[in-house]
């Protein structure tokens, strides 16, 4: 455990945060001060840490305090000084004799040191600015006197950028540098003392932070950096977010070059915005159709697939998507993979849509679309490759980052494991099933014939409810098609059998599902008793938001 001797000046709020959150494991071991009425003290006695009082006395030298602190230190025992505020330059009279000292500073050094780096920023007139944390080195000269060009020189551990925003002033800056800067970057470098992962080398004045590196956990995890800056700007606010009492706005990060709805021409500018639903479900359609290289169409309704297809013709995709689950898709998304015409869009338009994206559209199809007032037509360009690598969820204090699920399988990937073999058909039918079941909500369930959906089962919370809903919303919402004959897809394993038991039940005839659970075996004979042909795909394909 890594024990702080922490030297404020005023509120240190700093080194409170650093308390409360324990990087590393690293607590404060004593809180000093130089005034007695600092209210560091009462902050930190509610938290039953010591501290200490050393009065600047009058006529007393730089090096005759600092020798008072190292007196008043000398009581406890600690491995890291963190500074917050004090507001004292330090000689080597204290330097020497402790262990590492800290201090963060409210600028991106070497950019505007010393005492208002707030005010020297906002008249500078920067876009940016954040906090560095910084080794203190010895910024005094033989005699005590203070070189300038010295304070805040010492080397940088981390720094935080944080932007300046039209309209701020000195205290609405500092306090955002201290809230969504100095909190952060303070207690990384006080971690990455405590775990070990740092190392100073004043004589080179340089630092080095082994955990600080863009191939964090070796070649497995290549290109997931130890930290994360990201710089999105506001490209619109939205009329409200999920529901009408939350705001909500859009960001665009502009280095996109992947086809995005962010950055997509809404082409009938009279209709009104989109929504943050609609953006959210336009984009999971989206994602959804750049899975097939042939003519797809898909309707999202909730960031779920009412229906996907694919076909020679896209009129006849759209027509296979939207007759799966037409009730659901009333006020859905609609998604296109190749620009679409009239005969596709009259399809569209025969019943409420929300949005309609696609990489270009003809005349005749923008007159059609272009009837409806209220169905926002986004063009997103060319859809090219699918270049974004990771994807994110925001969390209460955090975000997950993963690579993106880009997983893509081929017949010759599948491993039969039943006695009866699927037929050509059901073999592509696997295929097409397991690229789009990686866009439905798990537990997800789809029932396909050929390339098109009958029935999708989302986001149950039991596997075997998820096939029964698959089953009840093709015999009972699918036009034209049913659940006999279909060929069922399983995002994760089946635990038991009696997934297949209600597969059956409902007319499938063929599965494809990862495999890998202690019950294969008794799930594989299930689907023998019953004539099922099966396969594994061997991995996994869990969709949880």
């Amino acid at each position: 455990m890594t024990r702080i001797a922490g030297m404020a000046g005023n509120r240190g709020r700093n080194l409170l945060n650093i308390a409360d959150r324990a990087p590393g494991g690293a607590e404060l071991a004593v809180v000093l001060t130089t005034d007695e009425d600092a209210p560091v003290l009462e902050s930190a006695a509610e938290r039953e840490i010591p501290t200490e009082v050393v009065p600047l006395e009058d006529g007393m030298s730089r090096s005759e305090h600092e020798r008072a602190v190292l007196e008043a230190l000398s009581e406890y025992d600690f491995e890291l000084v963190c500074l917050d505020g004090y507001m004292r330059i330090l000689s080597d009279t204290f330097l020497s004799e402790t262990p590492t000292t800290l201090n963060v500073h409210p600028s991106l050094l070497p950019s505007f040191p010393g005492i208002d780096a707030w005010g020297d920023a906002l008249e500078a007139d920067v876009s940016v600015t954040g906090c560095t944390v910084h080794v203190v080195t010895d910024a005094t000269d033989d005699e005590g006197e203070v070189v300038d060009e010295n304070v805040d020189g010492g080397p940088i551990v981390t720094q935080e950028p944080i932007p300046v925003y039209q309209g701020d002033d000195e205290e609405t800056l500092k306090e955002r540098v201290l809230y969504e800067g100095e909190f952060r970057a303070y207690p990384r470098a006080v971690k990455w003392f405590a775990e070990g992962n740092i190392d100073v080398d004043l004589e080179s004045g340089e630092v080095s932070v082994d955990a600080d590196v863009a191939t964090a956990g070796g070649d497995d995890h290549d290109g997931l950096p130890a930290r994360r800056i990201v710089s999105d700007d506001r490209a619109d606010t939205l009329r409200y977010g999920e529901n009408p009492h939350q705001d909500a706005a859009v960001y665009a990060d502009y280095t996109t070059n992947e086809a995005s709805v962010v950055h997509a021409d809404q082409l009938n500018e009279g209709a009104k915005a989109l929504s943050y639903n609609n953006y959210n479900d336009a984009d999971g359609a989206l994602n959804l159709i750049k899975e097939f290289d042939e003519p797809a169409a898909a309707v999202i309704k909730h960031t779920n697939p009412a229906g996907c297809a694919t076909a020679d013709s896209l009129a006849e995709a759209y027509e296979k998507a939207l007759s799966t689950d037409p009730m659901s898709a009333f006020g859905g998304i609609v998604a296109l993979n190749r620009e679409c015409d009239a005969a596709t869009a009259e399809g569209i338009v025969d019943s409420f849509k929300e949005v309609v994206v696609a990489p270009g559209y003809t005349e005749d199809a923008l007159e059609v679309l272009f009837e409806k007032d209220n169905l926002r037509v986004l063009d997103v360009g060319e859809l090219g490759e699918r270049s974004e690598r990771f994807t994110e969820k925001p969390l209460v204090g955090g975000r997950l980052v993963q690579e993106r699920d880009l997983q893509s399988i081929s017949v010759d990937d599948l491993e039969v494991v039943t006695e009866r073999e699927p037929s050509d058909e059901e073999l592509e039918s696997m295929v097409f099933a397991w690229q789009t079941l990686k866009h439905v909500k798990s537990n997800g369930i789809l029932f396909t014939k050929g390339t098109e959906t009958v029935g999708v089962g989302m986001g149950q919370v039991s596997r075997v409810d998820a096939v029964r809903l698959a089953a009840m919303k093709a015999d009972e919402h699918a036009e034209g098609k049913d659940a006999e004959g279909a060929v069922m897809a399983s995002d994760a394993f089946f635990p038991f059998p009696d997934g297949i038991e209600e597969a059956a039940e409902a007319g499938i005839e063929a599965v494809v599902q990862p495999g890998g659970s202690v019950n294969d075996d008794d799930v594989i004979e299930a689907a023998d008793e019953h004539g099922i042909a099966m396969a594994f795909t061997g991995q996994r394909s869990f969709r949880h938001d």
